[in-house]
């Protein structure tokens, strides 16, 4: 099964990608490796706004990285000229949670985009990563994702 049959079983819809809200680009490539920008939790078109262990259970978090993986893959897309077959590998992704000092699930609500990106990629969307618990994520998003991928 390609990867667009996949998402299209899960009844994913790919955004357009975002434009970015500040002095950087969407994505940079060297070589075969490409390096996308954080991307925020979205809910309704505007930024997911929370903080985990205050007003944002583990669970929804963990949607709302599961939204910013459709948004990351989106943007992946666009990097691989359109055509995600390109994609290799997801090689790393970095996860920062916007979350009280107590909070200890930073890893339970990333898994909802290493969950997705494993079913969107198979093997080749197993990737290593990093989780933490931040004091605050630009326009108080619950939830931003960066990501490294190998493409052809």
């Amino acid at each position: 099964m390609s990867y667009y049959e996949k998402i299209n079983a899960l009844n994913i819809e790919l955004p357009s990608v975002a434009a970015p809200v500040a002095a950087y680009v969407m994505y940079a490539q060297t070589g075969n490796t490409v390096y996308l920008s954080g991307h925020i939790a979205k809910k309704d078109g505007k930024p997911w706004v929370g903080q985990l262990g205050k007003n944002i259970a583990t669970e929804e978090g963990k949607q709302a990285a599961r939204a910013v993986a459709i948004d990351l893959i989106a943007t992946l897309q666009a990097a691989c000229g359109g055509d995600l077959n390109r994609v290799k590998r997801i090689v790393k992704v970095m996860s920062l949670v916007n979350s009280t000092a107590d909070f200890t699930e930073q890893h339970l609500v990333t898994n909802g985009a290493s969950e997705l990106l494993a079913e969107v990629f198979g093997d080749a969307g197993k990737h290593a990563r990093s989780a933490f618990g931040v004091a605050q994520i630009p326009l108080g998003a619950c939830v931003e994702i960066d990501l490294v991928a190998e493409i052809a």
